[in-house]
């Protein structure tokens, strides 16, 4: 077997911050964005995805999960707009030392259940096994005040 010196092989790139893997000499522009821009852009890119988006993104690569597991500014983000609904909790988490990663995996599912009971989704439940299949959480007496009052504001 001859050996082909036209070929290009691929040479793995590690620094202290992101690790890539580009073939030398490659005079194309990689398709990854991430692994051109300084670590802190993407983080901010990353920053305005919805959270949804944001666990999926996480999944696409490792670099790309690499970025934003150890972004704190993008969790701090997405964490500011489940505090919209659940300030109280969010700021207890805090209080208490808890990452804003942390603060946002426990919180997220309690704003969406919160939002959707102010909303009025669940305004014509008549008993309990109409809630069945549906995610809940527990929720404090505070939340559950404001939630009876939007019900008899409707």
């Amino acid at each position: 077997m001859q050996h082909d010196s036209t070929r290009i092989s691929p040479v793995f790139f590690v620094s202290k911050r992101r690790a890539s893997l580009r073939p030398t000499g490659n005079t194309h522009a990689p398709e990854n964005f991430a692994e051109t821009l300084p670590t802190e852009m993407s983080a901010k890119i990353f920053g305005e995805l919805d959270t949804g988006s944001l666990c999926s993104a996480s999944r696409t690569c490792k670099l790309w999960h690499y970025i934003i597991e150890e972004s704190d500014q993008v969790w701090r983000t997405q964490c500011l707009l489940v505090g919209a609904v659940c300030q109280r909790e969010v700021d207890s988490d805090r209080r208490d030392g808890l990452s804003w990663k942390v603060t946002l995996v426990k919180n997220y599912t309690r704003s969406c259940l919160k939002k959707d009971w102010l909303r009025g989704r669940y305004s014509h439940v008549r008993s309990a096994e109409e809630l069945i299949g549906r995610k809940m959480v527990p929720l404090d007496a505070e939340t559950w005040g404001e939630i009876l009052q939007a019900e008899l504001d409707r």
